[in-house]
């Protein structure tokens, strides 16, 4: 073969291989929000989101009206081939007043939700939402979540399980270890899937709440995977963070710059929320204001959105 058909090969191998610049990480990343109008707002419709996370207190098939909530937005989820993880939560999200249900009380109200939504389509869910966190009864009884682990794979068989979902704060690493302490030795290598909410690092602009946590399960697990259930741009938080939507959009880039980082250990992220609820509130994290208008924070998701996969 001359020189110059050589080089011709060449350049025809290297035209056909893929661009680097349009690889995607093997990261899905999705939204969290409360509110069924979301699959109506052309700004999600343009995302072209495939999954979203739901949160249901643990006592909801005892609330009609709370139960259909929940049913309408996987039907209308559904209808648009959008996937949905359902994650238990507490029955009052104030600080230290949510009651903390027996094992026997879980698997009976939270078994039959599962049977209720499974038939919807909802395959994926969490044993506990944010279950570190004081305004979850599981706070102080990382041993009782563990529990729900083991009733949730009874109840729920063949589904993909969130076996335990964190908050990257202060102790965590204890609540890790008292958790997996709580499962038997054969359970642990199952409890795979942990999910970390990491607001801590995201908004101010660090990873080792992230590391901390994905270190200690590491411990107890071989070849964790793990689901940011919760993340990204602080608008407003208390005297924290005070109102500011440009700051919560460059946390939004920062956290796509960690997804980059560790796409090897994370495979799901879901940003919380999609709708603002403005500056006088306690807490606000939402990607556009409540009448559907993009915030800086949307345009940072739909940037970020161009190197991962949904």
């Amino acid at each position: 073969m001359s020189r110059l058909a050589a080089l011709a090969v060449l350049i025809a191998s290297v035209l056909l291989l893929p661009s680097v610049a349009s690889a995607k990480y093997d990261v899905r990343v999705g939204v969290g929000d409360q509110n069924v109008e979301l699959f109506d707002q052309p700004l999600f419709q343009d995302a072209k989101i495939e999954r979203v996370r739901y949160f249901v207190p643990w006592d909801v098939v005892r609330h009609r009206t709370q139960l259909r909530a929940a049913e309408d937005y996987v039907r209308r989820a559904r209808q648009d081939g959008i996937d949905v993880t359902v994650h238990i939560s507490t029955n009052d999200l104030r600080n230290r007043r949510g009651h903390l249900p027996s094992t026997r009380g879980y698997k009976r109200l939270v078994g039959r939700l599962v049977r209720d939504l499974r038939p919807l389509g909802v395959r994926e869910w969490g044993v506990w939402n944010e279950a570190n966190h004081p305004s979850q009864p599981t706070w102080n009884h990382p041993k009782r979540a563990a529990q729900y682990y083991k009733v949730m794979r009874q109840i729920c068989r063949g589904c993909t399980i969130v076996a335990l979902d964190v908050l990257d704060q202060r102790n965590v690493e204890a609540y890790v270890s008292a958790f997996y302490r709580g499962l038997p030795k054969r359970l642990r290598r199952k409890a795979r899937i942990v999910g970390i909410h990491n607001y801590g690092d995201v908004n101010r602009h660090r990873s080792t709440g992230t590391r901390k946590i994905m270190r200690r399960v590491r411990k107890y697990v071989h070849a964790p995977r793990f689901w940011l259930t919760e993340t990204g741009g602080i608008v407003e938080l208390g005297r924290s963070f005070r109102c500011n939507q440009r700051r919560a959009a460059h946390r939004i880039d920062y956290l796509f710059a960690l997804l980059k980082k560790y796409h090897r250990q994370i495979d799901r992220a879901y940003v919380y929320n999609w709708f603002g609820v403005g500056c006088r509130t306690r807490m606000d994290t939402g990607l556009v204001n409540a009448d559907g208008t993009a915030r800086p924070g949307y345009d940072a998701l739909r940037r970020g959105l161009r190197r991962f996969k949904r």
